[in-house]
């Protein structure tokens, strides 16, 4: 397999693609609360947050431990090579980023909401790849990247453009950070025997396979309850109404672990499929919806 297509693999191009409509769905709410949408801080802000995540992806598997391949089949001189790769990659993502966040800074579209989320996710992003901390190996790997994806990602493109807090922020990233949650934690469970092999302490494993069955569902079903709810904390129904449109792929979810549970034959691939429509295909949704009011 090519060097470059090993890379893009990496760093996690479905969960930049699920960032990127985190960051959209944010940007949206602003432009649906009346702020001018400003292309430099759009763009600039969109793109730092891309490069940091890919960037903390690349540096997990620069970090892997040496009994775990990074590429099966790898000989030791492909490893370390590969490992160059990584940094110099990494490295040039996060100076790019520091050079569009200092352009933003002088453009004058830094508050102090912004220094603090762009500080909070740079500090986690590292966190979760870069050892001693290294999040990914204490079971905290997938709470920090729900954090970064459904928290903060959206509530960077929202201050960048609306400049004040709004209780809708809050209304619309809790729900999403329950999906996203719901996501990572569904993605331990194909990964469960391998986590085994290596002794890698993932969420799953912190919490144990049977509570993880019972958290990820109760994390869709709240989720979907919260959404339901919205219209009683003041948000009109016709902006949360399509993310409902996602609840028989939640149901079907809740189905298939549950029988995965009492024994049945899994089929990860589908599995993981469904996860991931899940929680991007809802947040598209919501975020599509504020842009089209």
């Amino acid at each position: 397999m090519p060097k470059g297509w090993i890379i893009f693999s990496l760093t996690r191009p479905i969960q930049l693609v699920i960032a990127l409509m985190e960051y959209g769905l944010g940007l949206g709410l602003a432009r649906y609360l009346g702020a001018t949408i400003y292309p430099e801080p759009q763009y600039f802000g969109g793109i730092v947050v891309i490069l940091i995540l890919a960037a903390s992806n690349l540096l997990v598997e620069y970090f892997r431990p040496f009994n775990e391949p990074i590429v099966l089949g790898e000989t030791r001189k492909e490893r370390e090579d590969l490992q160059q790769i990584i940094l110099m990659i990494s490295i040039t993502f996060l100076l790019v980023s520091a050079i569009l966040v200092f352009l933003l800074q002088r453009g004058g579209y830094f508050q102090a909401e912004t220094t603090f989320l762009f500080t909070l996710l740079v500090l986690m992003a590292i966190a979760n790849a870069v050892p001693p901390t290294r999040l990914m190996n204490r079971g905290l790997g997938e709470l920090s990247k729900s954090i970064i994806l459904a928290a903060i990602t959206p509530s960077i493109s929202f201050f960048l453009q609306y400049g004040t807090f709004n209780r809708s922020l809050t209304i619309f990233t809790f729900p999403s950070f329950m999906l996203a949650l719901a996501y990572f934690l569904a993605l331990n469970f194909p990964a469960y025997a391998d986590d085994l092999k290596y002794e890698r302490r993932s969420f799953l494993m912190s919490i144990t396979w049977q509570r993880a069955v019972h958290l990820h569902n109760l994390l869709l079903v709240a989720a979907y309850l919260f959404f339901a709810a919205t219209p009683f904390l003041g948000i009109p129904f016709g902006l949360v109404w399509p993310s409902l449109l996602t609840l028989p792929l939640a149901f079907y979810q809740i189905f298939t672990l549950r029988n995965l549970a009492d024994g049945a034959r899994p089929v990860w691939s589908v599995f993981v499929a469904n996860a991931t429509a899940i929680y991007a295909l809802t947040i598209y949704l919501v975020a599509l919806t504020f842009w089209l009011r």
